[in-house]
């Protein structure tokens, strides 16, 4: 399922964050736990990984994440604005240095004009720093199990940005 290029990736975003002494979290929409799963493939990784939230639903998101109902009506839950919530919700809540969050449209179906399948939008958390955010346009012609495997892969990328390290060539 996952690509070496995936691994190297969860493997460098491991090794940072031991090296700064930073936990992670995750907060999944669309990719349901595979950038957990892609961190987990990783032995050793439960000295940095200490939790993942799955929140498929609005409802989870703003529960779990304490992203803003307000927030959810106004922009949707695939937005730049509810995924750094859902990034910053879920390093305070889960008391990490880090989290990354993902939400978009895998497909095949839920598309819409102003939010086609294949947009994704991925932020990242870290204690004392802005929060950053990715907007992905992926291709609906990879299908939702590509979009969904794009988006981990381009997650860890913006994880390794956020730690200060250069993606992998």
């Amino acid at each position: 399922m996952f690509t070496p290029r995936d691994l190297k990736l969860a493997e460098a975003v491991l090794d940072r964050c031991r090296e700064l002494g930073h936990t992670l979290a995750t907060a999944e929409s669309c990719t349901g736990g595979l950038i957990s799963a892609c961190l987990t493939e990783i032995a050793g990784s439960s000295d940095v990984l200490s939790c993942g939230f799955v929140t498929y639903s609005n409802g989870a998101k703003e529960t779990w994440l304490r992203v803003p109902r307000n927030l959810l009506e106004e922009r949707g839950a695939v937005s730049e604005q509810v995924a750094r919530a859902m990034a910053e919700g879920a390093r305070e809540v889960s008391g990490c240095d880090l989290a990354i969050a993902v939400t978009g449209v895998a497909g095949p179906g839920g598309g819409t004009k102003d939010k086609p399948v294949g947009l994704v939008h991925i932020a990242c958390a870290r204690r004392e720093q802005a929060t950053l955010h990715l907007k992905c346009w992926f291709s609906e012609d990879k299908g939702r199990s590509g979009i969904r495997e794009l988006t981990v892969r381009s997650a860890l990328e913006l994880a390794l940005a956020q730690l200060g390290k250069p993606m992998l060539a």
